[in-house]
This record gives C-alpha cells, sequence and structure tokens, in this order.
C-alpha cells in the first residue's frame, strides 16, 4: 500500500545523514493497517501505520548501506528508525534479526531479537541494537549452515559461515562495544553484515529449497528443519 499522508517517500540512491533531515524510506517499507479501537465501539475504527519488510527484489537490498553519523546516535530520529525495526521483527514469529535496509533504510545498523539471545543462553531482555557494526574476527573453522531470510520468503539454503565471529560496533546509546559470538549468533553477525553490503544469502547459498509458511513453527528461528537439528535463522 502506498505511505501514509505526510510520509517521506523515496529513498536518495546514495543513502543520507539523519541530520540532513531526510530519512530514506520508500513507498515499499509503509502500509496501513486499519484497527478496531474500543470494543465497547464496534463501529469505530482507526488508521495505523504498519512497517513492512522489504522483499528480494527490492533496489534497498542491493545498496552498500550508509554509516550512521555519531553525532546523530541517540537522536529521535535515529531512535524512530529503531522503533521501526523492532515493529517489523516483531511482527515476525520466526525472525531472529533484522537490517535497516530490509526497512528500506540504506543505514548501518542491525537489531538482533531478544528471542533468539535467551536461546543462545543470554538472558538479555532488551535487543541488541548494532549501528555502524564491523566483523573485526571470524574464525578459520567453517560450516554449512541452514538460512532464510524476512526479505527472501519462503527459501531456505545451506551458506558457509565461520562458526565464531567477532563484532566491533555502537549501542542506541552511543557506546562502543565488542562482542563475540558462536554458533547461531555467531551466524546471525555474519548475515546481517551481508544485508549491510547488499548482499543477500541466495547468493551463495545452495541446496535452496521452500519450506511453505504452515509447516514453519512458530517458534522464533526454528523450522521444520530442525527434525534433523539444524537451526534456519530468518533475518
Amino acid at each position: 500500500m502506498p505511505s501514509p499522508e505526510g510520509a517521506i517517500k523515496t529513498a536518495p540512491q546514495s543513502g543520507c545523514a539523519l541530520s540532513q533531515q531526510c530519512l530514506p524510506v520508500p513507498d515499499c517499507a509503509w502500509g496501513l493497517v486499519i484497527r478496531r479501537r474500543r470494543r465497547s465501539s464496534p463501529h469505530f475504527y482507526i488508521l495505523e501505520r504498519m512497517v513492512h519488510i522489504v522483499s528480494k527484489d527490492s533496489e534497498a537490498l542491493r545498496q552498500i548501506a550508509e554509516k550512521v553519523p555519531l553525532k546523530d546516535i541517540g537522536s529521535a530520529r535515529l531512535g524512530k528508525i529503531l522503533e521501526d525495526m523492532r515493529e517489523a521483527l516483531d511482527s515476525q514469529d520466526d525472525g531472529v534479526a533484522i537490517a535497516a535496509p530490509q526497512i528500506g533504510v540504506p543505514l548501518r545498523i542491525f537489531v538482533v531479537s531478544r528471542r533468539i539471545l535467551r536461546r543462545t543462553g543470554d538472558q538479555e531482555v532488551r535487543d541488541l541494537v548494532c549501528i555502524n557494526p564491523e566483523i573485526s574476527k571470524l574464525s578459520k573453522e567453517k560450516s554449512s549452515m541452514e538460512e532464510g531470510c524476512l526479505s527472501v520468503r519462503w527459501l531456505y539454503g545451506k551458506v558457509s559461515r565461520s562458526t565464531r565471529a567477532t563484532i566491533k560496533a555502537y549501542d542506541e546509546n552511543g557506546k562502543s562495544f565488542i562482542r563475540g559470538a558462536s554458533g547461531l549468533l555467531a551466524q546471525i553477525f555474519q548475515h546481517e553484515t551481508d544485508h549491510l553490503n547488499g548482499i543477500l544469502f541466495t547468493d551463495t547459498a545452495t541446496d535452496l529449497h521452500k519450506i511453505p509458511p504452515p509447516e514453519m513453527k512458530r517458534e522464533p528461528g526454528i523450522t521444520n528443519q530442525e527434525k534433523t537439528n539444524r537451526s534456519s535463522p530468518n533475518s
């Protein structure tokens, strides 16, 4: 659906800084949802904005995302982008992470769901926000891992990933941090960094196959492939 009136409709091809008062959000990133306001008023409805995840054919997914200016971290404008990313991620029962280009914003940001952090043994109660992330270290050991993507429904395939990864990034308050990960979280770091560089998992995946929605379990990052002990994160 088209953008609601007043929303910025097009994204500059080269991306832009937040301080330039230019939100890079294309039409395809927005929609409208009609929601009943009160049960006591069955005929009274309101329109609310809903964030959409762009699909694999969107040019936004093939751009190299721009770094966020450090002075813009913590701004209301960046906070709105992070809110939209969380909303889009939380709307997907099987989602584990999302990158800003997946909602049409060409900035170097990704968010890892608190749900998946708990699954990997981390008791974080908040989503992991990574602004201007850089992979500083990858293990030489690699493994062929099953992957999916929220922008490439409902395809899955095997991608060769390092089993351990370390990233450097900034959180939403502008504090720098370094975080190491193994297994699924390391896989997510690599998948999301690919998004920021205009790369989709299908570019290198083998054994691509479809798993229709009815066949998928309603748990983040889990598909029926786990019957054979394989995880298929969607991000």
